[in-house]
Parts: structure tokens; C-alpha cells; sequence
């Protein structure tokens, strides 16, 4: 069976929807294939189904109009065709990889079984399916240990927490979510999920995953310390899916490489989100993602002017709890190069941070931790990289709460 589609989307997650819609609405229709049974869903909102606060329907994404449930399996860059598991080809004229990533799974001794299947009680958590799985798996008091402490170990940690578990978060690294934030914001996070009784051990790498009878019993540190287990959560992060790029001979290395036009190396090929790879960055998280799928539709829909020049995207949590909720923003650098300004407001009492840096009069970066009301302005004279005006700028943006 060969289907005769102008614009193709392969992937049905953030930025495939996202393309697909604005598509739509701008006159040009897509087909839309994705890999998932489930609807489009946004992946952003997994960690809220699993501590029990959304069912999973509130997540759903509303879906374009054209929506094909398959696999992909090859592109024939000459024919311009794509091949599918069930044996359709579907023709395009220009095709978009909106392909997401995988969740890396670290090289842990145990972790797979002889058939290369994760042993029961051992989840990734990129998916929904992961996500009901883990939901499925969890009761309170059951022993939980999440490996990875960056933005989605912390988030799964609380989470279970959340659902009664006794939870271990073993990060290797030397804090929590060390890509975003600073050390004393850091610690504030390790404080709250502490507070809800999660055990966070830094510094601290895996290197066995000890299973009985086909399901796991504990977690093996290097040190020799064991962590006994019934549940095993792997975050250590995401990787490009660039495997259908790969075999189509495009160009790629961290991800799929493309231009200010989101195109490939062919150019009747663009792709967006977690894998493409944009003047050497892979962003991996939704706001480029959706920045991206916008620009690509002005440009597929006639706007020959449209280009991508990368996105400065701002990170924000919410970890939530039987306590008060600790909310948290960071944008750009929020480490100090030498001869860079610093500014810093903290109250341990009501457990408040905020921190900006500044170089050569202009916003490099900062974070925010427990009360954000003035993240809207500091996020807009980041994005903005004008520079600062005189006066005091800095104390004035971080104490007027007006700004968000």
C-alpha cells in the first residue's frame, strides 16, 4: 500500500504534534506517524502522573488531524519513500524527523536479562508506559532506589516519595541537578526532597543491579555498600534517537545535524526536538522543542525568511509534597567566570535563593529557588542580552516581584 502525503512527521511527541498543528492551521496538512499506542501525550507531565496527581488523560496532547500509528523502519532518500513495520511506504515530499530521544541505560552489571530485557522491577522512566508501570509498581513502604540525580531523577524521587515509598537517590555526580543549578540552590532541592524522607547519597556511583529469581533485590554501589531494592528507577539522562537518520546516511553526531532552516543534510529532510543537533547543540528539553516545530511550520508553509538561531530556555520546577511546594527557576550560566558581577539574596528561614550573573553589563544567567515572582523579568533581560541599565538594575530586578 503506497499513500501519497505532501509533508511527513515522524514522531508523535512534543515537537511533532506541535509541527503538525501549526501546520494544519497554516493550510498545510501533515501526516503525522507515530511509534506509541497511547495518544499524544506531553512527556513533560510523567513525573505529575506518577506521584498520582494527573491521570494520565490529562496529559494528552489535542491531536492533529492526521495521525497514523506504525513504526518506521527505513527512508529511501532516493524515492523519497518511508517504510513501515506493517508494510506500508508512505511517499513525501519533504519528510521531518521529530524522532525524540531514548533514555540512557547505564553499562550496570545484572541490569540486563539473557534475552536483554530489563529484570522486573527495573524501569526506565521516559515514557507513559514506563510511567503506568512504575505507578502499577509502587505502594507505600516498597524500597525504591532512583539512579540519576539530575531534573528527572529528582522529580521521580519525589514523586515516589509522594506515593509512600522509601526512596534512595544515588546521583554520581557531586550535587543534584548540577547542569542547572548552582551548589547553594542545589542544596536546597537535596533539603526538600530530604524533608520528604528521600535518602540522597551524592557522589556516589552504581555498578550492580542484583536480581533473585528473574526480579531485582538490590542496588550495588562502588564502594561495595548495598542498597536493598524492590523497585530500581534508571535517570541518567536521554540520548538522540538518530538510528532511522543513521541508516538513511544523513549527517549526525550528538544528533541529527541541521541548519537555520532545520534541515538535515538532505535537504528534503528537516528535523526538530531531542534529535536534532543545532550549531552544536542538542537542547533536550520542550521549549526549543516547540520553538523549533513553530519556525519549521512558517517555513514549510511558504515563510522563506523563517530561521532558527537557537532558543535560551529557561528551566522550572515544582516539587511538590505533604509540605509547602518548593518551586525553582535557572536560565544560562549560573556559575561565575573570574571578573564576572554576582548578586545574592537568601533567606534560610523561609528557605529563598536567588542568585544572577552578570558580565560585561548584560544578564549571563541565574537562579531562583522558592519564591519566582520575579523570574519574568530576569528571564526577559536574559533573553534579551541588551545590556543593563544603571542604577542598581540587578537588585531591582531580583526584589521586584512584579516581573513575572
Amino acid at each position: 500500500m503506497t499513500s501519497n502525503t505532501r509533508v511527513v512527521v515522524i514522531g508523535a511527541g512534543l515537537a511533532g504534534v506541535r509541527l503538525a498543528r501549526r501546520l494544519g492551521e497554516l493550510g498545510t496538512p501533515a501526516l503525522l506517524v507515530g511509534d506509541e499506542e497511547h495518544a499524544p501525550y506531553n512527556r513533560v507531565l510523567l513525573a505529575e502522573v506518577l506521584a498520582g496527581r494527573y491521570a494520565p488523560e490529562v496529559i494528552t496532547l489535542p491531536p492533529p488531524a492526521g495521525l497514523l500509528r506504525t513504526r518506521v523502519t527505513g527512508i529511501d532518500r532516493a524515492a523519497r519513500t518511508v517504510s513501515c513495520a506493517d508494510g506500508m511506504s508512505i511517499a513525501y515530499d519533504t519528510l521531518v524527523l521529530a524522532t525524540g530521544s531514548n533514555p540512557v541505560l547505564p553499562p550496570l552489571r545484572g541490569l540486563f536479562t539473557p534475552d536483554r530485557r530489563l529484570p522486573e522491577g527495573v524501569h526506565a522512566f521516559r515514557t507513559l508506559d514506563d510511567c503506568l508501570g512504575l505507578a502499577e509498581a509502587v505502594r507505600p513502604g516498597i524500597r525504591a532506589v532512583v539512579i540519576g540525580g539530575g531534573l528527572l531523577g529528582v522529580s521521580a524521587a519525589r514523586a515516589l516519595a509522594v506515593r509512600g515509598a522509601q526512596v534512595v537517590l544515588a546521583q554520581q555526580a557531586e550535587r543534584l541537578m548540577e547542569r542547572q543549578l548552582d551548589p547553594d540552590a542545589s542544596h536546597l532541592v537535596r533539603q526538600h526532597l530530604t524533608e520528604l524522607g528521600v535518602e540522597v547519597h551524592t557522589e556516589c556511583r552504581v555498578r550492580d543491579v542484583r536480581c533473585g529469581a528473574g526480579a531485582v533485590r538490590s542496588v550495588e554501589l562502588a564502594d561495595g555498600y548495598a542498597l536493598d531494592a524492590d523497585l530500581v528507577v534508571l535517570a541518567c539522562g536521554v540520548r538522540p534517537r538518530t538510528g532511522l537518520a543513521e541508516q538513511a546516511g544523513l549527517a549526525v553526531r550528538k544528533g541529527v545535524l541541521v541548519d537555520d532552516e532545520l534541515r538535515t543534510s538532505d535537504p528534503f529532510i528537516h528535523a526538530i526536538g531531542d534529535c536534532a543537533q543545532h550549531d552544536g547543540t542538542v537542547y533536550g528539553l520542550a521549549a526549543p522543542a516547540l520553538e523549533q516545530a513553530d519556525l519549521l511550520a512558517e517555513l514549510l508553509a511558504g515563510d522563506a525568511a523563517a530561521r532558527y538561531h537557537g532558543t535560551r530556555s529557561l528551566t522550572r520546577l515544582t516539587l511538590t509534597g505533604p509540605g509547602s511546594p518548593l518551586d525553582l527557576a535557572a536560565f544560562g550560566e549560573t556559575e561565575a567566570r573570574p571578573g564576572d558581577d554576582v548578586v545574592r539574596l537568601a533567606d534560610a528561614t523561609r528557605g529563598t535563593y536567588r542568585k544572577v550573573v552578570v558580565r560585561d553589563d548584560r544578564l549571563v544567567g541565574g537562579v531562583l529557588v522558592g519564591e519566582l515572582g520575579t523570574v519574568g523579568a530576569l528571564a526577559r533581560a536574559w533573553e534579551g542580552a541588551e545590556p543593563l541599565p544603571g542604577d542598581g538594575p540587578l537588585l531591582h530586578l531580583l526584589t521586584n516581584d512584579g516581573g513575572s
